[in-house]
């Protein structure tokens, strides 16, 4: 049996592997509830994810759409509205759901530093909520 997979090269491929993703975390008992209260506009967060990861994975490519934007401002406002809640289990879960999606749709070097790139950002995500918690 051949492998279906593919490299990540395209912005759709990107948009493929965020709209994938998304659509298990919004099912999932733990995530779903908070990322659903978090975002009203899905299509419009789904393009601004998609550019965000495209920004930072395919960076040898003359982007259309470069990645403007502050992801500790909006997770630490998110943990706030969650009465400080967030915890390493929230990220870890959505960590495997990462994982999880793009072994099931890509492979290659890209792919691997797209687990790379997730894992340093859930902790530098986390440290962050955890130390903006320490400020209030």
């Amino acid at each position: 049996m051949t492998s279906h997979k593919k490299e990540i090269e395209t912005r759709e491929d990107v948009f493929l592997l965020v709209d994938a993703f998304y659509d298990k975390v919004r099912v999932e008992p733990t995530l779903g509830p908070i990322f659903n209260g978090a975002i009203n506009d899905w299509p419009k967060h789904l393009e601004h994810l998609t550019t965000f990861w495209e920004t930072s994975l395919l960076f040898n490519k003359a982007l259309e759409n470069k990645y403007k934007g502050n992801p500790i401002e909006a997770h630490i406002k998110v943990d706030a509205q969650m009465d400080n809640s967030i915890s390493e289990l929230h990220f870890g879960l959505w960590l495997n759901l990462w994982v999880e999606t793009l072994d099931e749709h890509f492979e290659g070097d890209i792919a691997a530093m797209a687990k790379r790139r997730a894992r340093k950002m859930a902790s530098f995500l986390y440290l962050n909520i955890f130390e903006a918690r320490q400020h209030h």
